[in-house]
């Protein structure tokens, strides 16, 4: 009889560890389920935020483009780049350009602070 109680009461302490054990594993697939979904929703978030970086990366490389051929030609007009607009004799021979005007003359200052925005932008 003792040896049958024993035995009884090892297989009451187990069975009562394999449901233990078998609510664990419920509860666990439960949230393995919810790890799942929510990665899933963070994937397609990542998907929808990639997208958008590309087209915004595509459209401020444009514009940096048009910020920096606008500082050159900034550059070029207000800080003496004359030099870079003189043709060579062949040239010159073909193309006669009138002699400037001579109330025009450069606005220094305007150009520095034009410049000075588009260098901090």
């Amino acid at each position: 009889d003792d040896d049958i109680a024993k035995l009884t009461s090892k297989i009451d302490q187990d069975s009562s560890k394999s449901a233990q054990l078998k609510e664990e594993v419920r509860v666990l697939g439960l949230e393995l389920g919810s790890i799942t979904k929510e990665q899933a929703e963070m994937d397609k978030i990542r998907m929808e935020t990639h997208e958008d970086y590309t087209v915004a990366k595509k459209d401020l490389e444009l514009g940096l483009t048009g910020v920096r051929k606008a500082l050159h030609l900034l550059r070029d007009y207000y800080g003496g780049g004359a030099a870079a607009l003189l043709q060579d004799d062949k040239f010159g021979a073909f193309m006669q350009q009138p002699a400037a005007p001579e109330h025009h003359s450069k606005a220094s200052g305007a150009g520095s602070s034009i410049i000075g925005i588009l260098e901090v932008c």
